[in-house]
């Protein structure tokens, strides 16, 4: 079986020459002290994957070698990016960080139990020449009172994935990026407790002048159905801020259905006495890689999500 360190067949290098070739143009460049880019990917089932460099019909998973690299060099773009969706075997991931090379560093929590957690776990992965870890890592976990004390303010029980919080520096920026992937559920309703929770978590976090920092950034898989719907409404409502360009409709979120607004990145802009992050948003979008990854295999979107992933990367360039 070839590992992910052989030299790739002339297709694939073909292919993934096209994809560095498609980045170029639409992520923006690093550049030393000026600038910060921030990502967040729910990637579909990130797990296992088939050691060949193009998988067949009849193996599983369909994730394949050729596929972990076009993975990889989507996420060497950015300083920082929040993953979701990664699964208690990560093969994948671990090839993913191969390629990645030495410079680069992971953080993931362990694995979410019970039939709603999915298995899953959450993860960073970092250039380390660009951002270094400031010290904190924790999950938060819903409080007492919360669960005795049932409202609309906050959750009456934990959260079905653990949001995972994680304090970077950069330039001597320092920031605390908290991922999440909220329940899914039945209906949209469904999903209102831990928005309104993670929300309200949040708010008393950013208000107080105690905590370890308050320049808070969110970003992972809300799982909000559309622009300006309840689930909408109900997580800006205690203040956090999603800016405009992220909230254009040409910032698609999910391979199958354009109007799904999922995944977010949001943070607080000093709205209802919050403190306003102190970094400076610049620009925003996601990365569509359909037609672009994996190009030459001409694959079906459903089985292109299971090679790369359903959601396209979101991400925000900030200013040092």
């Amino acid at each position: 079986m070839p590992t992910i360190f052989d030299i790739p067949p002339q297709k694939v290098q073909q292919d993934l020459e096209l994809l560095k070739q498609d980045l170029d143009v639409r992520i923006p460049s690093k550049k030393l002290d000026k600038n910060l880019l921030i990502a967040s990917w729910n990637i579909r089932a990130f797990g296992n994957l088939t050691r060949k460099w193009d998988s067949d019909d009849d193996d599983s998973p369909k994730r394949d070698l050729h596929s972990v690299l076009c993975i990889a060099e989507i996420i060497k773009r950015f300083d920082v990016i929040a993953i979701q969706e990664v699964k208690a075997n990560i093969r994948a991931l671990r090839d993913t960080l191969k390629v990645l090379g030495t410079n680069w560093s992971l953080i993931l929590t362990d694995v979410n139990k019970g039939d709603s957690g999915n298995g899953e776990r959450m993860a960073y992965l970092f250039d380390t020449r660009r951002v270094q870890m400031s010290g904190l890592a924790g999950e938060l976990v819903v409080p007492n009172e919360w669960i005795k004390t049932a409202s609309q303010e906050a959750l009456t029980e934990q959260f079905v994935r653990t949001p995972y919080a994680v304090s970077f520096k950069s330039n001597q920026q320092t920031f605390i990026l908290v991922t999440l992937h909220i329940l899914y559920g039945k209906k949209s309703s469904d999903r209102i407790k831990e928005l309104k929770g993670i929300a309200k978590w949040l708010s008393d976090w950013a208000k107080d002048i105690n905590a370890y920092h308050q320049n808070l950034i969110a970003l992972g898989d809300f799982n909000i159905d559309k622009r300006g719907d309840l689930l909408d409404e109900t997580f800006i409502s205690e203040g956090l801020y999603v800016p405009p360009q992220l909230q254009d409709e040409t910032v698609t979120r999910s391979i199958f259905n354009e109007t799904k607004y999922y995944d977010q990145i949001a943070w607080f802009n000093g709205f209802g006495n919050q403190p306003r992050l102190s970094m400076e948003f610049i620009k925003g979008g996601n990365y569509n890689f359909v037609g672009k990854a994996l190009a030459n295999r001409t694959l079906s979107k459903l089985s292109l999500s299971y090679h790369i992933s359903d959601h396209y990367p979101l991400w925000a360039e900030f200013k040092l």
